[in-house]
């Protein structure tokens, strides 16, 4: 499947913790999914604060995976850095 992407990410990071943790194809999955705003697994409410915030210029803010694998992606709203984390790396 091809997604276009809607955004660009800027410099991709990753914290050592998520490094650790999650697996490379995962992530390059979900960064994939993230710039193409499939914002994963948020409430409707975070959805729509997130389409917004790709009108208007926002940070953005997506979650993926489920239980120890959950992690979380954050553009910045200036769309010079991403940042990929685990919830208790914030």
């Amino acid at each position: 499947m091809t997604r276009t992407v809607r955004f660009s990410l800027g410099q991709t990071v990753i914290t050592a913790n998520a490094s650790l943790r999650l697996a490379t194809e995962e992530v390059l999955t979900a960064l994939k999914r993230h710039a193409s705003g499939d914002w994963g697994d948020l409430c409707p409410e975070d959805s729509l604060a997130n389409d917004e915030a790709l009108q208007h210029g926002g940070r953005l803010f997506s979650a993926y995976g489920q239980g120890d694998s959950r992690f979380w992606i954050i553009t910045e709203a200036d769309r010079s850095a991403t940042t990929v984390l685990l919830p208790n790396d914030y």
